[in-house]
């Protein structure tokens, strides 16, 4: 049977694959033994306006359901008004940009004004007839929350809908103390961010820390330095302390996603190297984060250059990581970026990728000298092809500086909303804000 809703009638992608933990009824699992830590403040109240997305939302034999369906429209739509900014969009243009009907537009628009997420932000002369309202995005309608999560050092960020940090917390955080004192701290934090950060507008947390890790199950693995930690389902404890649904992936990843956002056509290939208390890739491919597909993907600081080098936190000998920190420690920056950059060089000829992003407390300490050692290394490796053809693969420092993890574990939560390829909340979040 056709349906007479104009919503119905552009095909939405599939349900995106299981990432978020709602906060669970169920008493938290046992942590890695570790001394705990005192009493943490009271946890914020769950959200009250989205809930977290159903594994799937597609109903028996296949397709999308409704749901899904105006979950992914309305991601288009909230889209383009934060791309448009505070000049707004008018509901032709949206309805021209996203392929939908202007009635289904007008419905989407209807109940995104009655959520107060789009406001009118005037009116735009036309060709002909009356002048066109226009709508804008306000961005503090929802909130999200990004938490760093680094071996001696805890980042949270409040983000707003147009991925701007409002309050920011930084605090020592000895990653090695187990997970009560992690939790106790985290809890802590997020205490002492802004009212808006315990109200019913923040739509969850996104957690980023070292992998490896298993992004779907929201558990750690062994993660390089504190083995204890393998094992232990990160996301279900954080979502039950902090009484909101969470997100967990690697620092790298969170990044990356975090820089996609701010690619210009959204197709591009790059590279994000992270060089702080480890190293490790996010990897963007073809405009999507790219996590593999055990969702281990990125552990770049763990490929071997120098068989009989010394020994790595992983176990393994001359991994790059632990060549580039040892070189570091020794106070050899020019010599830790050349290293880096053969590292990188490996990745440029794997994946053909357009840029190399550098980050990372290490890299931000000694920025022009890994730029130039990572520029050199692949400006030699475009020299030795030869063909020709082949330029050398730009670098440059990301963009966020020390806080880029922590904004991209927001856009863990927020890229979704806006429809974003490859993230976990998918769709059903965008319904969800009904």
């Amino acid at each position: 049977m056709t349906s007479n809703d104009p919503e119905e009638r552009v095909a939405a992608p599939a349900p995106a694959p299981p990432g978020v933990a709602a906060p669970p009824s169920a008493p938290s699992p046992a942590p890695p033994s570790a001394p705990a830590s005192a009493s943490a403040p009271a946890p914020a109240p769950a959200p009250a306006s989205t809930p977290a997305p159903p594994p799937s939302s597609a109903p028996p034999g296949g397709g999308a359901g409704l749901p899904a369906l105006r979950g992914h429209n309305t991601a288009l739509v909230l889209g383009l008004l934060r791309s448009a900014g505070p000049a707004g969009v008018s509901r032709l243009e949206l309805a021209a940009h996203t392929g939908l009907t202007p009635q289904a537009v007008s419905k989407i628009t209807a109940r995104l004004r009655a959520d107060g997420l789009a406001a009118e932000a005037g009116r735009r002369a036309s060709t002909g007839g009356k002048p066109r309202t226009v709508l804008c995005l306000v961005p503090e309608a929802r909130y999200a929350i990004g938490l760093h999560l680094d071996r001696d050092e805890l980042t949270a960020v409040l983000t707003d809908l147009a991925g701007r940090a409002v309050a920011e917390r930084t605090a020592p955080l000895d990653f090695g103390a187990g997970a009560p004192a992690v939790l106790d701290t985290v809890a802590a934090q997020l205490a002492a961010l802004p009212d808006e950060a315990r109200s019913s507008r923040v739509l969850g947390v996104g957690a980023a820390c070292p992998g490896p890790l298993d992004h779907t199950a929201g558990v750690l693995r062994r993660v390089t330095g504190f083995p204890d930690w393998d094992g232990f389902p990160l996301r279900a404890a954080l979502a039950e302390r902090l009484g909101l649904p969470v997100v967990l992936d690697k620092d790298t990843n969170a990044a990356a996603l975090g820089l996609a956002q701010c690619e210009p056509d959204g197709r591009g290939s790059f590279g994000y190297l992270h060089l702080g208390t480890g190293l490790g890739a996010g990897l963007v491919l073809g405009g999507a984060l790219y996590r593999g597909a055990r969702t281990g993907a990125g552990e770049f600081g763990h490929q071997v250059l120098q068989l009989d080098g010394p020994r790595c936190g992983c176990g393994k000998r001359g991994c790059v990581e632990a060549l580039c920190l040892d070189r570091a420690a020794r106070g050899e920056p020019a010599e830790a970026a050349r290293i880096l950059g053969t590292a990188a060089a490996n990745l440029v000829e794997l994946l053909d990728i357009d840029r190399v992003l550098l980050g990372g407390r290490t890299v931000l300490a000694r920025p022009d000298t890994y730029v130039r050692g990572v520029a050199d290394a692949l400006a030699e490796q475009a020299r030795v092809r030869g063909d020709g053809r082949t330029s050398a693969v730009p670098v440059a420092l990301a963009a966020g500086g020390a806080r880029a993890v922590a904004d991209g574990a927001a856009h863990l939560v927020l890229a979704p909303l806006f429809g974003a390829p490859g993230t976990p909340f998918g769709a059903a979040t965008a319904a969800g804000l009904r």
